[in-house]
């Protein structure tokens, strides 16, 4: 074996060897993940289907000017952004100078705000990547040549900036407040974002969802799957059909046990199954 190959193998250890060390919580924690990623492509899925229906749309991320449309009926039991954002939310006028947006910014413990104007429109968002690019910039004294780089050029031209204004991305992804939590969840995770500002329909701020509060609003845990397949239950079986039917509920996996005629069993199972949180749906039920 050559150094080559050497070097190649070893890159394949290490690539099997974890590099920290397993805990208890890694199994529940990937599959909190998987179910997530599951919401968000199920989201990401309909809005495809919007976008097909509504041409031109297709690609086109809401903004302050354009905000994610809100549902007009939604189903109820459906968690919605207004559910689980953060209110007030703190936000920057558009003439905070950028040493006062960098204490705001460490006292707030985030990693980027919202700036707005008089009237409280989000206009753009102004995050520490904004911050460092200006210190750089100024730091090392680089400019770009005339025919540098556009994009370079657009970097040096807003790292000189010394207001959000100056300094902040605009348009800003925004989301409105009866959003769902799923297309919320998708948008935060086309535009990579762990924040996004949530406003009216007239792009005034009410709001600031987290990424980690979209999660745990799509992730229910087993207690909270099981309360609603109970309910599903309910409303499906007849009185005397209820008492015959066991449910578990284990890493999302719901178990269905006992005896039911065939139509309800069908019925039954195809509602289990269209819960967002259901993983799998083990039908173990015998006619009766």
């Amino acid at each position: 074996m050559d150094a080559h190959q050497n070097f190649h193998a070893e890159a394949e250890a290490r690539r099997d060897v974890p590099s920290r060390s397993w805990s208890p919580e890694e199994t529940a924690r990937q599959e909190r993940l998987l179910r997530y990623l599951g919401a968000v492509a199920t989201a990401a899925a309909k809005h495809a289907g919007t976008a097909a229906e509504h041409p031109g749309t297709e690609g086109r991320a809401p903004s302050a000017a354009t905000p994610t449309p809100q549902p007009a009926l939604p189903e109820p039991g459906v968690p919605l952004v207004r559910d689980v954002m953060d209110v007030p939310a703190a936000s920057l006028r558009e003439d905070l100078p950028y040493r006062d947006i960098a204490r705001l910014l460490a006292c707030e413990q985030v990693g980027a705000l919202p700036v707005v104007d008089a009237e409280d429109h989000v206009v753009g968002v102004v995050s520490e990547s904004d911050l460092l690019a200006k210190v750089a910039f100024d730091a090392s004294g680089h400019r770009p040549g005339r025919i540098g780089r556009l994009r370079e050029r657009r970097m040096h031209g807003k790292a000189r900036g010394e207001t959000a204004a100056d300094l902040m991305t605009s348009p800003a992804i925004t989301v409105l407040p009866g959003a769902t939590v799923a297309e919320a969840a998708w948008l935060a995770a086309l535009a990579r974002l762990k924040r996004m500002p949530v406003t009216d329909r007239k792009g005034r701020l009410v709001g600031v969802v987290r990424r980690d509060a979209l999660l745990q609003a799509l992730i229910r845990d087993d207690a909270g799957i099981q309360t609603e397949v109970q309910a599903r239950i309910e409303a499906c079986c007849p009185p005397a059909d209820r008492e015959t039917v066991d449910v578990t509920v284990h890493d999302g996996i719901v178990e269905l046990t006992g005896r039911l005629p065939s139509a309800t069993m069908a019925r039954l199972v195809a509602q289990v199954e269209e819960i967002a949180d259901v993983v799998e749906v083990k039908n173990l039920l015998t006619t009766a």
